[in-house]
């Protein structure tokens, strides 16, 4: 493995790395189109910066993987800084959700034809968990800017549901357009509504209390006289 060049006062190591990733990212952007989402794709970034194939191995020892998820995020950050002049506070929650989904379907569609290339990379069966992963990371993003301060078992459930939304939603925006997508992000987000309606007020932790009680008598035996 050959190790990363430096120039005369070149920062640290993590500074070097950080911006060469960025540097990498901007070729395969550029790239994509092109090539496609891909280990081609990677190579020729990689060149565009003079990168040797070690540097590579190095920077992106996934590969086409690496340089997803970096897309995923540096759109994440796009999305948040968008964000970042509206008060979330002053807006109901449905509109906080909408808001923050529609950031980020733009923040994609600034590199549209890569981010389409790269859809269709995580798409592929091979790469389905890394698609998930960056699924939750986004909602996650998005309900910390929405307000969301839960702890039990509502923090997972939220940005599973929104995670659901995400993913058509940028689907559709990437190949649809934007008409579709916030014509599909709308619907979901009254379906959602409806269902956080119907189960407020209910004890959905019953079950689970049950249980341990349950298990709580077979280990120490009922304590009743």
């Amino acid at each position: 493995m050959t190790d990363a060049p430096h120039l005369p006062n070149d920062p640290p190591d993590g500074d070097w790395a950080d911006r060469m990733e960025q540097a990498v990212l901007d070729a395969a952007v550029t790239r994509a189109p092109a090539l496609g989402w891909n280990s081609r794709m990677v190579r020729a970034a990689c060149a565009d910066n003079g990168l040797s194939l070690g540097d590579e191995e190095l920077l992106f020892p996934n590969g086409a993987r690496d340089l997803a998820a970096l897309l995923s995020r540096r759109h994440d950050d796009r999305a948040l800084a968008a964000l970042a002049g509206v008060d979330a506070a002053s807006l109901k929650m449905r509109e906080r959700i909408a808001r923050a989904v529609s950031a980020r379907m733009e923040a994609g569609a600034a590199d549209l034809d890569a981010t389409r290339r790269c859809a269709a990379f995580l798409a592929l069966p091979t790469n389905a968990d890394l698609g998930l992963k960056l699924a939750w990371e986004s909602a996650d993003h998005l309900w910390n800017w929405a307000g969301d301060t839960a702890t039990d078992w509502n923090h997972y459930s939220k940005r599973a549901i929104l995670s659901g939304i995400l993913i058509p939603a940028l689907t559709m925006r990437w190949f649809d357009g934007r008409d579709a997508a916030d014509a599909f992000l709308a619907r979901r987000i009254e379906n959602v509504m409806s269902f956080e309606k119907w189960k407020a007020g209910k004890d959905f932790d019953a079950p689970l209390r049950r249980v341990s009680e349950a298990l709580g008598r077979m280990r120490y035996g009922s304590r009743a006289e």
